[in-house]
């Protein structure tokens, strides 16, 4: 392999790195827009995760009694008009 051969590769190799690493993709054309019962289904799980989270740290000790009651009426509240929009939609 003489030196202008080697030149040769080397440049084709880092035109070829270059393109790889610069190219710009097209991941995100590919992505679906999210409908509204995507996002409500999305926020169901926040809130089932919300409403487990809360009575563990009731039952460790860290919430009074009233509060989590309370608490707990807000999340349940918002969970029951979330869940109510979401067969609303499916329907």
């Amino acid at each position: 392999m003489t030196e202008l051969d080697g030149l040769i590769a080397g440049a084709l190799l880092l035109i070829a790195l270059f393109l790889y690493t610069f190219w710009p993709e097209n991941g995100f054309a590919s992505q679906r827009e999210k409908t509204r019962l995507d996002f409500l289904l999305e926020r169901k799980e926040q809130l089932y995760e919300n409403l487990r989270d809360l009575n563990f740290e009731y039952r460790a000790g860290k919430y009074p009694e009233e509060d989590f009651e309370a608490q707990r009426a807000l999340l349940e509240h918002e969970t029951a008009q979330l869940l109510a929009e979401i067969d609303q939609l499916q329907a």
